[in-house]
């Protein structure tokens, strides 16, 4: 199973993020190129590039199994001001060229919300952007993300996706991302999920499928409103995600956990840690831990 997690770009950049999902057991990873909430990019260290292809070959990382995520800041729904939708338009190109200097194939991007405008309009001016980012010789495939449908967020249903697709010229450079905790808070009921994959077959198609974030949600089905919970702990349940990570339709598909991190001290909540090497051995051994947290909490309560 291609399974891993997000990890931090911090340290040794690309480098460290791929030694980040190792420990974790992961054989795939999902990172940022910096802060999701702001602009502030570091030049890439072509050493730690170098040395980031090497390492993966040897811990048996396939490239495509690597995914990098756009910002949260990258809006390209809304252009009221013209001068925002702009500088969104450019930040992703930025965030492309800084991909294909590392050799990653995919980056995961959020359509955008349509403050203010009608769907119809948010829907048109994510195409009109897309026609001005995508180069006819990149080769970075953007794979669209599904949304929960909170506010006016665009791309929270299939139909939605369907049409920026259908308009965007060089369609070959773009993919789809499915997220587990969104499809269930946008209403997608999961629990066949042979029937979803059908519809978005039908609708889209299997091979556009280029990225799962697998996460539980808190929330009822249909709620909108995309609160991220661990695996087995949510509305969704260990089963689900279980039978997801499975499917043999998607077996070469990289999945990707982005679930919430564990507090070890109640008293400290900025004390909190990532549970992804304890997810990923759950789901690879299929039996579901009701002790997950507090394995998370003993394991880290002992780090110096």
């Amino acid at each position: 199973m291609i399974l891993g997690c997000h990890v931090s770009f911090s340290n040794e950049q690309v480098l460290g993020s791929a030694k980040d999902a190792v420990t974790y057991g992961a054989n795939a990873f999902m990172f940022y190129t910096g802060a999701p909430q702001n602009t502030l990019r570091k030049e890439l260290n072509p050493e730690y590039i170098k040395e980031f292809h090497s390492y993966i070959k040897t811990h048996g990382i396939e490239i495509e199994h690597i995914v990098c995520h756009a910002p949260y800041i990258i809006n390209l729904a809304n252009k009221n001001d013209l001068s925002k939708w702009q500088f969104s338009i450019q930040f992703l190109k930025n965030e492309i060229l800084r991909c294909e200097m590392m050799g990653i194939t995919k980056i995961v991007l959020h359509p955008g919300s349509a403050v203010g405008i009608s769907k119809s309009e948010g829907l048109q001016n994510i195409i009109d952007a897309l026609n001005l980012v995508i180069r006819e010789d990149q080769t970075c495939q953007i794979l669209l993300e599904t949304m929960a449908g909170k506010g006016n967020e665009c791309g929270s249903n299939l139909e939605e996706i369907k049409i920026i697709l259908e308009g965007v010229h060089e369609k070959k450079l773009m993919g789809v991302c499915l997220d587990t905790c969104h499809l269930h808070d946008a209403g997608y009921d999961l629990a066949d999920f042979d029937a979803f994959l059908d519809l978005f077959d039908q609708e889209i198609g299997l091979d556009l499928i280029g990225c799962i974030h697998i996460n539980d949600s808190k929330n009822e089905l249909g709620a909108h409103k995309d609160r991220h919970e661990n695996i087995g702990f949510g509305k969704l349940g260990f089963q689900i995600l279980h039978d997801i990570c499975y499917s043999e339709k998607l077996k070469k598909v990289p999945k990707i956990l982005e679930t919430p991190f564990i507090g070890v001290d109640a008293e400290d909540k900025k004390r909190v840690y990532p549970p992804y090497r304890f997810e990923i051995q759950m789901i690879r051994n299929q039996i579901f831990d009701p002790s997950l947290y507090d394995h998370i909490r003993d394991y880290f309560s002992k780090e110096p």
